[in-house]
């Protein structure tokens, strides 16, 4: 299996398993942590992936390969998952016409906890997936208009393990995209707000954004990102502001999830495109 972009053996659950075993007064966390010590799991910055281990020992136990330890804090590690996601005052006057009558846009990286709330209550209720919070590396932007007005809400979290045109496209191996894959970025929520209507708007803030996130991502995350990529859902969207901000069409996914071994479970194809932000992209990718 492959959770969390790490591949989990039978010999990796026994080792799990050997771990909650032996130390039966070791909370979630602890266990979590000790994981990745012991994996060496860390990001760039040095800084453990506490949180992608802990949701990863969720799904296996969800799965029933092991049971862990009753909760001893928040639910998830992410507490403000698990929050009810708070109702927060925002405009909804019907905003149509020209783009640059609602120019100069701000475009705001998510960071303090007032623009958190913001942005979680509107991806949550107007996006059709819904939003409940992410684990792992990730951007949040909102973007506003002149007169501080929402406009649009934009999350980019953790690539896509396995695609295979967009694994074509690259040059991927096997090997290399496990050593590849954080430095690509998922485009997982793309909202435009129901009562905004305005031509061009989504694809000059696709254009706004890849302009600036590989900054953005240095310097939270201390490296880069060269490449960003986005599935859209056939028969619900077209892709029009995607083309439309130049990003390449490479092909279509087969309508299985990461985890579907067995070509059972059956999900609504999309199509793929992606953004290289630089032109050394490939060579980055494939050779590191």
């Amino acid at each position: 299996m492959v959770i969390q972009g790490r591949s989990i053996s039978q010999e990796d659950i026994g080792h799990i398993r050997d771990v909650i075993e032996s130390n039966p007064s070791w909370n979630r966390t602890r266990i979590s942590r000790e994981l990745c010590r012991r994996w060496g799991w860390f990001n760039h910055l040095g800084r453990m992936k506490d949180m992608a281990c802990r949701t990863l020992l969720l799904k296996l136990e969800g799965l029933g390969y092991l049971t862990l330890p009753e909760r001893q804090g928040p639910s998830s590690p992410n507490t403000y998952r698990n929050r009810a996601i708070q109702d927060v005052f925002h405009d909804t006057t019907l905003t149509e016409g020209p783009l640059r009558e609602l120019m100069p846009l701000s475009i705001e990286v998510v960071k303090d906890r007032g623009l958190l709330s913001l942005f979680c209550c509107l991806l949550s209720r107007y996006h059709y997936l819904g939003y409940k919070g992410t684990v792992g590396e990730n951007m949040k932007y909102v973007v506003f208009d002149r007169g501080g007005r929402p406009l649009s809400c934009v999350l980019f979290g953790s690539a896509a393990w396995k695609v295979a045109c967009r694994d074509d496209y690259i040059g991927w191996d096997r090997g290399c995209r496990e050593s590849g894959l954080q430095l690509v970025t998922n485009n997982m929520r793309f909202l435009i707000l129901p009562w905004v209507r305005v031509p061009h708007l989504a694809s000059h803030v696709l254009g706004r954004i890849a302009r600036r996130i590989r900054e953005d991502w240095v310097n939270h995350y201390g490296h880069e990102v060269v490449l960003l990529e986005s599935f859209v859902e056939v028969g619900r969207f077209r892709g029009t502001c995607y083309r439309a901000a130049n990003w390449v069409y490479v092909g279509r996914t087969k309508g299985r999830t990461r985890n579907d071994r067995y070509d059972c479970i059956r999900v609504p194809e999309k199509d793929v495109y992606l953004y290289p932000l630089m032109s050394r992209f490939r060579e980055i990718l494939v050779h590191g």
